[in-house]
């Protein structure tokens, strides 16, 4: 048997009967995601977007016993990936695109915590208490599953994940809260820094990826918001926007339809290919190029 394969094959088995990933493995790309309902999921899951890669792996980071999912092991990445009842997510397309061109012995895992409705607020050391005091009783239930401090779940989630993989990025879809905020993208850059100074991760490997909220070319309510969102890299030097033209939106124009998930998630991947210094080639091998850098800011 090839040895990688052998060794994929042994990550799956030891993932299968201890629900863990094994010891800290630098073929296991982490990649933290975090926002509001559009990172959390929206649209409803359909048959295609349930079958899933093993190499795609999920850390569920709340108790599900609907799923029969343990907070703080590894399962493949069948959605949902953020709560027990959400919905498709960009994540979703994001990891199979990666998984798709990455050498077959690389695995990827998402961990994912999102809370439908807030403000990049919830999300700051010093604003999350007095945000969450005020929030609707909706929201604090969300906030609660997360022991009532997302960043500070985020933070635990990404420590357990370092134990067994490597973070390689961390993707943000969020702002239709914050709509007209022209301090969002200052607010972003103070929980990057505290993700990067608590993680004791290095800024040059561990790239942000923001989305924009529904295009205008979709009438999205909040597409002025992206033209702030588009402001991004020029406060975080490794930033990148990823383009959200053309992806359909649901009724409301505020969220994504599946297909809509699909490819901006899919764009999510193409961005963070390129940057880990790859290119994306169906039916071929992946091809090694030098990232770019600027890319797609």
């Amino acid at each position: 048997m090839n040895t990688r394969i052998l060794s994929f094959t042994l990550f799956v088995i030891i993932s299968l009967f201890t629900g863990t990933a094994s010891a800290q493995n630098k073929k296991f790309y982490i990649f933290l995601c975090f926002g509001q309902s559009n990172m959390e999921g929206n649209a409803r899951i359909q048959p295609q977007d349930t079958v899933v890669d093993q190499r795609l792996q999920v850390l569920e980071t709340v108790d599900c016993p609907n799923l029969k999912r343990t907070k703080g092991n590894w399962y493949t990445a069948v959605p949902p990936l953020a709560r027990c009842n959400t919905g498709l997510t960009p994540a979703d397309y994001f990891g199979r695109t990666l998984i798709a061109t990455l050498p077959h012995d690389i695995t990827v895992g998402i961990v994912n915590v999102s809370v439908a409705g807030c403000k990049i607020e919830l999300f700051q050391e010093g604003s999350y208490k007095g945000y969450a005091a005020t929030a609707p009783a909706w929201m604090v239930n969300m906030i609660n599953e997360y022991g009532g401090d997302p960043y500070g779940h985020l933070v635990e989630m990404a420590k357990l994940a370092q134990k067994h993989g490597l973070i390689k990025g961390i993707l943000l879809h969020q702002g239709e809260s914050n709509t007209n905020d022209t301090l969002w993208t200052q607010k972003v850059k103070s929980i990057y820094d505290m993700l990067i100074k608590d993680l004791r991760l290095k800024p040059r490997k561990v790239p942000l990826l923001a989305g924009e909220l529904v295009n205008a070319d979709q009438d999205g309510k909040c597409a002025a918001m992206n033209q702030i969102i588009d402001k991004l890299p020029d406060v975080i030097p490794t930033a990148y926007v990823i383009n959200s033209g053309g992806c359909p939106a649901a009724a409301d124009k505020l969220h994504f339809t599946a297909e809509g998930y699909r490819i901006l998630g899919t764009r999510y991947g193409l961005k963070m290919l390129s940057l880990l210094g790859y290119k994306s080639q169906p039916d071929t091998d992946p091809i090694p190029v030098q990232p770019t850098g600027s890319t797609g800011r």
